[in-house]
Formats: structure tokens, C-alpha cells, sequence
């Protein structure tokens, strides 16, 4: 007799819902707030603020966005979308990311939709987003790391470098053994998420294995193609550092020059703890964590609260209305097509980058 399913614990839709708005309430009251009050006694300073350099930093912003866009472009290598239509399924994603607690998966379920509808094939889409968003985020660890071998003998070591750190290790291992794992050890993987399944109710082992197959195939064509694989890497990290530079900038426009291992020390560690799916994209968790980390670097309170507040104007709440208006004229052309007779909800796989 087959032995029962043991019954996951999942809490009701209505519960999780009060909990991620009890959690944005709290970080709000206590981490938001707080410096929007702080904020407002330093309002003085805007009459100092350099307009030029405020532009060149929403310049910046825009081309880490272009270079996130070049990254979606080369994991989707042979079937990426044009560069226009990647920039509008990335806004959108940008969009929900924002508001909803944990909103990359959301993101990268509406990013999964659509892309199927501009012709990617279902197994080259799902291994892209995923590779896109595990090789951003060890990006990321990287250049924190790079920062803090610099910066410590500098400035000395604080405990919460050390858990950013090591939860970068973590990442890490994850992310390097599952490849090695999938490349290296396909046959003795496939053997054990076959004895999975079979324990896992309405889960086909057969259908795993190919999955496994099919992704392994997608590993193995983007480490052999290592010009696609430098790009891949190039542009991620360039996302990364534009995003940061324009921060420098923002810093610049209020007066104060920061090093720039001292911003990325503060920008990597900022952003590593804002993955914790607290609140959308690291909502109040960035602002303090930046704040608190510039102004330990020698930052004026002031300026470091305005510095870090116009950057996320551009970084975190632009992207949302744009990204609406992306997915609206996303849905238009699909309504459009969908109404004109013998035509297709998607155009077919685009020409490779």
C-alpha cells in the first residue's frame, strides 16, 4: 500500500497577506519613516544641489537598466526578443518586483509569460531567468566580496559584513554545485530527483529527468560558448556597477565624494541583505542599511539621507509607473494581434543576438 503524502504546511492566502503588510508597516514605522523625518530638517540643502550631476546619475541608472536588458538578451541566446520588447517585459517584471513582498517570483513568472509569447521555448525561457537572476546575484557577491578584501584593512571589520559574507558563500556553493552537479553528475542526479519524484504525489519522474536533460543541454551550449558566457557576466556586473555609480553620483550632487570601495562596500551590503523577501525589492531594509553604512564611512547625515533617497526615487519607485505603462502596451500589442485575422499571440522566435 503507498504511503500517504505527507501534508504540506501552507497558511491561508489571507494570513500570509496581513503578515507581508504587518512586515512593510514595521520596516516602515522604524526604518522609512524615520528617515523621511530626518530628511525633511536637511530639505536646505537641495538649494546646493549640482542639477548636472543629478542628470548624469538618471543617465547611469538608465544604462544599468540597458545592460540588465543586454544580460536578459545574451541567456536567451539564440531565441532573445528584440531590444525594445526585452526593455518592456523587463520594466514590467521591475513593475511587480516592487510592490509585492518576495515579488521576483511574480516577476519572473509574468517575465516567463511573455517571453513565451514572443516565441522562446519553454525550456530555454525557464533556464534563462533562472540563470539570469543566480549568475546577477553572484555578480553581486563578487564585487562585495573584491570591496571588502580592500576596504577591511582600511576601515576595520563590522559583524554584519561577516554574515553578508557568508551568506554570499552559501550562494555561491549553491549556485557553482548545482552546476557541477547537472554537467558533471548528470546521471547520478537524474537517479536521485527520480527517487524524488516518486515520492512527490502527481509528479512524473520521466518528465524530471528530461527537465534535467534539457537544462543540462542549456549549461553545457552557454559554458562552451565563452564569448556568451563573458557577456553574460560583463553585462550583469556592469548592471550592478552603473546602478552603484549613480548612487556615487547622487552623493556627489549633495556635496560629499566617497571612495568608491567604501560604495560598494555600502552598496553591496545593502543590497545582499535586501534579498530577505521582507519587503518589495528591499524596501526600507536599503535605504537604512545605505544610510547608516555611508554615514559610518564619513558621510554628513544630511546629505546621505538625501543622497540615498533621490537614488531610490530613480532606482526603486520610477520604475513602477514605467513599468505599468510597459505591460500595458505589452497587453495592446497582444489584444492588437489577437484581432487581426490569421495572426499569432506571439511573433516567433526572434533573430539571435
Amino acid at each position: 500500500m503507498p504511503e500517504a503524502a505527507t501534508p504540506r504546511l501552507r497558511l491561508p492566502r489571507e494570513i500570509r497577506l496581513v503578515l507581508s503588510l504587518g512586515l512593510l508597516i514595521f520596516v516602515a514605522e522604524y526604518l522609512v519613516l524615520p528617515q523621511f523625518a530626518s530628511a525633511r530638517q536637511s530639505l536646505h540643502l537641495l538649494r546646493s544641489v549640482n542639477p548636472l550631476l543629478v542628470v548624469v546619475a538618471v543617465v547611469l541608472e538608465a544604462a544599468a537598466l540597458m545592460c540588465y536588458v543586454e544580460l536578459t538578451r545574451t541567456v536567451l541566446f539564440p531565441f532573445a526578443p528584440g531590444h525594445y520588447d526585452t526593455l518592456r517585459v523587463n520594466l514590467a517584471g521591475l513593475a511587480i518586483g516592487h510592490v509585492v513582498p518576495g515579488g521576483t517570483a511574480p516577476a519572473g513568472a509574468l517575465a516567463y509569460r511573455m517571453f513565451n509569447a514572443f516565441g522562446v521555448p519553454k525550456d530555454a525561457n525557464a533556464f534563462a531567468l533562472a540563470a539570469q537572476g543566480a549568475g546577477s546575484a553572484v555578480v553581486l557577491n563578487l564585487i562585495f566580496w573584491m570591496a571588502l578584501v580592500v576596504s577591511i584593512p582600511l576601515n576595520g571589520f563590522n559583524p554584519l559584513y561577516g554574515f553578508a559574507a557568508l551568506a554570499g558563500v552559501f550562494l555561491l556553493l549553491a549556485f557553482f554545485g548545482t552546476i557541477v552537479m547537472i554537467t558533471r553528475g548528470q546521471r547520478r542526479a537524474d537517479s536521485w530527483l527520480r527517487a524524488v519524484a516518486r515520492r512527490v504525489p502527481r509528479v512524473n519522474p520521466d518528465r524530471i529527468s528530461s527537465i534535467l536533460a534539457r537544462v543540462a543541454e542549456r549549461i553545457t551550449l552557454l559554458i562552451a560558448n565563452r564569448r556568451k558566457l563573458w557577456w553574460a557576466f560583463t553585462w550583469a556586473a556592469l548592471n550592478w556597477l552603473l546602478d552603484a555609480a549613480c548612487l556615487w553620483v547622487f552623493l556627489w550632487a549633495f556635496g560629499s565624494v566617497l571612495s568608491p570601495v567604501d560604495l560598494l562596500v555600502a552598496y553591496g551590503l545593502a543590497n545582499v541583505l535586501a534579498v530577505i523577501p521582507i519587503t518589495p525589492a528591499g524596501l526600507g531594509v536599503v535605504e537604512g542599511v545605505l544610510i547608516a553604512t555611508v554615514v559610518g564611512f564619513g558621510v554628513p547625515h544630511g546629505q546621505a539621507i538625501l543622497a540615498v533617497l533621490a537614488y531610490r526615487l530613480i532606482n526603486f519607485w520610477l520604475p513602477i509607473p514605467v513599468g505599468g505603462l510597459a505591460y500595458l502596451s505589452l497587453q495592446w500589442r497582444k489584444d492588437r494581434r489577437g484581432a487581426t485575422p490569421g495572426s499569432t499571440t506571439g511573433p516567433g522566435p526572434a533573430p539571435g543576438v
